[in-house]
Parts: structure tokens; C-alpha cells; sequence
């Protein structure tokens, strides 16, 4: 009987969790069925710019935006692509009149960053205002408040300036502990994607290239709060060294905000800034996710264009196969450049890369795409956060590479790791393997036994032709010598202001200024952007991310911030093949 109620009540439980998600999934079928809602922008509205959710190359234009099935939360489904458009319209829109920057800290990296920071700069050239408040300000969050008009800050909050820092995660310990050996083969003195697994404490070679880019990222921060607040580069890089920012009367004293105010004093600015004198009257605030659906102003309305420009994102680490919305799949992505090759009506390519890297394999497989596209029409390729190694590869065939000046690109490298865990089973778990085999090498690879010698010398020649085929594409590509791109890989890691200087790049700039420039070498003036690979079917895409990606969506949840270490660590250790990787990822607040 017992049983019989335990049964029962676990039955009903499903019952009614399946009841919910049935309804929830029928109301986002009759809202995609019902068509795309416009949203109404009232006289004297301000865009509300709030960017406290996960920044993605693109947004969803699922009904059900970001569902969590963890928390039964809708999150805001805002992409990279729509913050940049919706500030293009707001500056020829009548009914905004200006923005209001509320942020505290921002969830994305430094080209990201960079990209809204100058999406903001051209609203500014409208005319129109910028103002920013928070109680604290992260150091990424104060970089794009910059640009505002004036900052303010509440009187007992403050703002974060305390420079660039980067901490590594090191496993050697825990794996002597475990008695499992990481057997590393690599080629590039710099390339440190393994160090985690074998090291406990960097590299001198990656502790030198760590500092390098990382004082880029830091320097760019430098100059670009310089010229909006009128202090110089010395002065604020001693505001870090110093610590002289403590608290909020800190920063309004030495010019890092402009006033000290609560947040009723905030919205009596912005009323007489909207000439409200009405003290109770309520200011319409616009936010992104809403303004996305607002009608586009009159000289921005799509007319009939047939020439189309091509964006294909190419986002997250490099695999075989179809991959999904975290991963590039060397099948899917290829598949999206030969359907863009094919389409006459597409006059130029735009391959958007934020990636690590990953399998060379995969890196390979897409670099061929890109090469018979490019004899084909115009490609041209936009760096986001990240494209290094094999995000690289797949960029290097490109007729223009462009970046951000805090892109971390280059690590031309490659590696690959195979475990022993031999000692781990025998003594550990008393488990003895015992093996029959035809030949003399049929289990090489095995987790169950050290590589020998003879071995690890046929890798390592593998990782040898791999490296060498690698330099020598980036060469033809870029058209540099072998010998020249072999001094400047080796697994090397580059911010991209540095990769502009030695040739690894051909300009600075974000997605838009790339599609301009692929529009030019295309010699097209009138042409539409068209979006690829194609977004799934909501409903598919809520249904595939409660079933195939639940335990991940969990593990978010509980692990918050840790959740992405947890993903670097499963990452290295499922890792086949020979890898073209990133050395780590770089995470800064």
C-alpha cells in the first residue's frame, strides 16, 4: 500500500508538471500562430537599456523567448544583432528621445562589449542624449556607462576600477590523486590549452602571452573612458594601481560620475530632461526586448531588395557533425556556406566566428567551404569575443578579416590528449585489463596503458603534419610567408589591436562595419540581410532544450558563475582528435 501511494503521488506530480508545460507550450503555439505583435512607442519615450541577461550573437524569435525549465523563468531573448539594430532605429525615431543606461554588470565578453559601446557612440551622433545610473558599476558595466552624457550613481554604491585580472584553474594535483596520467602531444611553445591537465601554475611563455593581451584589453578600457571623461590614461590606470576608487564619493571626487543621487532624484532628471512637469506622471520606458517589435522608422522600412548580403554565425566550439546552439558542427556550418554560394541572389558573405576552437578535423572541413565560396562572391569575416585557433582556421581563407581591438584571436596551434588511466583502475577500483589483439598497434590509444614510445612518436608526427598544413593555409590565406606565420603562432594567443599590426587581421571593427565592407567589395548598394543557419521551429527548439539539454540546464542553474568551469573541465576531457583550441577560456567582470 505504501508503494501503491508513492506511485500514485509521483504520477500525479508528472501529471501536473506535464499539464503546465502542456499550456505553456499551447500559448506560445497560439502566439506564433497569431503572428509577430508591434509594439506601440509612445511620444517622449527612452530606451531603457538594461543588459543583465546573456548577450548571444543573436536572439531567439521564439515565443517562449529564453524559457529556464529550472526556475519556470522567461528571460529576455535579446541578441547581439538586435541591441545593435534597435539603437540604429532609436536614432531616427521621433518618439525616442534618448537613453537611459541601468546596468550593473554585463554577462558578455569585451568585443561584445565593445560592439554596444559603439553602437551608442553613433546614437550619440544623432544628437540625442545618454544618461547612466547604478548602484554599482562593474568595470565592463562603467565602460559602456562612459559614453553617456553624465553618470550617475547612488550615494552609497560605487564603481569598480581595479584592472584586468585573469585566474586559471590547474588539475595536476587532482589527477596524481586519481592516478591517471594526461599523456600530452603538442606543437607551439605558447599553445596551453593542456597546461590545466599537466602544470600547476602557468607557463612562463603563457604567463608572458596572458599579460600581453590582457594589458591590450586594459589599455583599450583606458583610452576609451579617457576620451569620453576627459581624464587622462596615466590617471585612470592609477586610479587601479592605487586604489583610490573606494566608494561612491571616491568616484564623483575624481570625475568617474557626475552626480551622487537616489533613484527618485534619477527620474525627476529624466522628467525635466522629457519637459514632464507632472511629478506623478509615469515615463515611458522602452526596453529592447519590446522595442525589437516596433515598427522600424520610415527611411529604414525593408522595400524590395533582391541582392542580399549573407550573415552565417559561426558560434561556440568547432565539432563534427550537425553541433546545436553552442557548438559549430563542421556539417551544418558548411552546409550554410554552400547554400549562401549557391544562392545567386547573395552577392556577399559575411561569416560571423566566435569561437574557441576545437577539433582540426571540423576546422578543416569548414575552411574548405570558405575557400570555394571565396572564388565564388566576396567573403568576408567579423571576430566577435573570440576566434582563435580553429576559430582562426576557418577565418583564415577569408578576402577580409575584421576584429574588435579586445578580440582575443590568433593561437595558431595544436594538441592532443590522451588519458591513462591505467593506474587509477588497477589500483583504485582493482580492476585488471587484460587485452588480445592482431596487430601491434590495434589498441593504440587505449585509456588502459601508456603510450610507448614509438607511440607517441606517431602522433606527435600527426600533430606535426596538422600544425604545418594549419601555418601553411594562414599563409596562402593572408598572403605572408610560412616561416613569418610560424613566428607568430606556435599557439600564441592575440588581442586583435596586435593582430592587426603583424597581419592577422586587415581592420577594426564589428559585424556592421563587415557587412559594409563585404557590401563594397560586392559593389552593391541596395541589398537586405538575410540570417544563417535558419532558426529552429519554436516549439522544436522549447521541446529540444527540455528533453536533449535538461541536465545542462540544471547544472546552470544550481552552479551559476562556477558552471562555465565545470564546462571547460568536461570539455578537455571529452576532447577527440587533435584539437586546434583556445588555450582557456577568459572570463572578466
Amino acid at each position: 500500500m505504501k508503494q501503491f501511494f508513492k506511485f500514485m503521488f509521483a504520477s500525479a506530480l508528472g501529471l501536473v508538471v506535464g499539464i503546465f508545460l502542456l499550456f505553456a507550450i499551447m500559448a506560445g503555439i497560439g502566439a506564433s500562430m497569431g503572428g509577430q505583435q508591434v509594439a506601440e512607442v509612445k511620444d517622449k519615450s527612452v530606451l531603457h537599456v538594461k543588459l543583465d541577461f546573456e548577450i548571444k550573437e543573436r536572439g531567439t524569435n521564439s515565443p517562449f523567448g529564453n524559457f529556464d525549465p529550472a526556475t519556470f523563468e522567461q528571460k529576455p531573448s535579446v541578441g547581439l544583432n538586435t541591441i545593435l539594430k534597435c539603437l540604429e532605429n532609436a536614432a531616427k525615431d521621433d518618439k525616442i528621445k534618448g537613453v537611459y543606461l541601468d546596468m550593473q554588470s554585463i554577462p558578455a565578453g569585451m568585443a561584445t562589449i565593445e560592439e554596444i559601446r559603439n553602437g551608442l557612440l553613433k546614437f550619440k551622433e544623432s544628437g540625442k542624449w545618454i544618461v547612466a545610473y547604478s548602484e554599482i558599476y562593474t568595470q565592463k558595466a562603467y565602460y559602456v556607462a562612459s559614453v553617456a552624457d553624465e553618470i550617475w550613481l547612488n550615494p552609497q554604491g560605487m564603481v569598480e576600477w581595479k584592472g584586468l585580472g585573469a585566474q586559471l584553474m590547474f588539475m595536476k594535483g587532482m589527477f596524481e590523486k586519481l592516478e591517471v596520467e594526461p599523456q600530452i602531444i603538442r606543437y607551439g611553445k605558447f599553445k596551453s590549452a593542456v597546461e590545466p591537465l599537466i602544470l600547476d601554475k602557468m607557463s612562463e611563455a603563457n604567463r608572458m602571452q596572458t599579460m600581453t593581451y590582457m594589458s591590450d584589453l586594459w589599455n583599450k578600457m583606458l583610452i576609451g573612458v579617457s576620451d569620453q571623461r576627459s581624464k587622462s590614461v596615466e590617471e585612470l590606470d592609477g586610479f587601479a594601481q592605487n586604489a583610490t576608487i573606494q566608494n561612491a564619493k571616491d568616484a564623483k571626487e575624481n570625475g568617474l560620475v557626475d552626480e551622487l543621487l537616489f533613484k527618485d532624484q534619477v527620474f525627476d532628471n529624466l522628467r525635466s530632461r522629457l519637459e514632464i512637469e507632472d511629478e506623478d506622471e509615469k515615463i515611458e520606458f522602452i526596453s529592447f526586448g519590446k522595442y525589437k517589435d516596433a515598427p522600424a522608422p520610415k527611411d529604414d522600412e525593408l522595400v524590395s531588395k533582391k541582392d542580399k548580403i549573407a550573415v552565417v554565425y559561426a558560434v561556440g566550439s568547432i565539432e563534427g557533425g550537425q553541433g546545436n546552439d553552442e557548438t559549430i558542427g563542421s556539417e551544418k556550418i558548411s552546409a550554410e556556406i554552400r547554400k549562401a554560394r549557391k544562392d545567386d541572389k547573395v552577392k556577399a558573405i559575411v561569416l560571423r566566428v566566435n569561437s574557441p576552437g576545437g577539433s582540426a578535423l571540423a576546422s578543416d572541413v569548414i575552411w574548405r567551404e570558405v575557400e570555394l565560396a571565396k572564388a565564388v562572391k566576396p567573403v568576408v569575416v567579423s571576430m566577435g569575443d573570440v576566434a582563435a585557433s580553429g576559430g582562426y582556421y576557418i577565418a583564415c581563407a577569408a578576402d577580409s578579416i575584421l576584429a574588435q581591438p579586445n578580440t582575443i584571436t590568433g593561437s595558431i596551434g595544436v594538441f592532443g590528449v590522451l588519458m591513462n588511466a591505467k593506474n587509477m583502475v588497477n589500483n583504485k577500483l582493482g580492476i585488471m585489463i587484460d587485452t588480445v589483439k592482431t596487430n601491434r598497434f590495434a589498441d593504440l590509444g587505449t585509456p588502459f596503458r601508456p603510450l610507448t614510445d614509438m607511440e607517441r612518436g606517431i602522433i606527435q608526427n600527426g600533430v606535426n603534419e596538422i600544425y604545418t598544413d594549419f601555418i601553411t593555409k594562414v599563409a596562402e590565406g593572408r598572403g605572408m610567408k610560412v616561416a613569418d606565420v610560424d613566428s607568430i603562432g606556435q599557439g600564441r594567443v592575440w588581442s586583435g589591436e596586435d593582430a592587426l599590426e603583424i597581419g592577422l587581421v586587415d581592420k577594426l571593427g564589428g559585424i556592421e562595419d563587415a557587412i559594409e565592407v563585404a557590401a563594397g567589395m560586392a559593389s552593391v548598394e541596395n541589398y537586405r540581410v538575410v540570417e544563417y543557419p535558419k532558426q529552429k521551429d519554436p516549439v522544436q527548439a522549447f521541446m529540444e532544450e527540455l528533453t536533449g539539454q535538461g541536465e545542462e540546464v540544471f547544472l546552470k542553474h544550481r552552479l551559476g558563475q562556477y558552471y562555465e568551469y565545470v564546462k571547460d573541465v568536461e570539455e578537455l576531457m571529452n576532447m577527440e582528435g587533435v584539437q586546434a583550441r583556445l588555450p582557456y577560456q577568459i572570463y572578466i567582470d
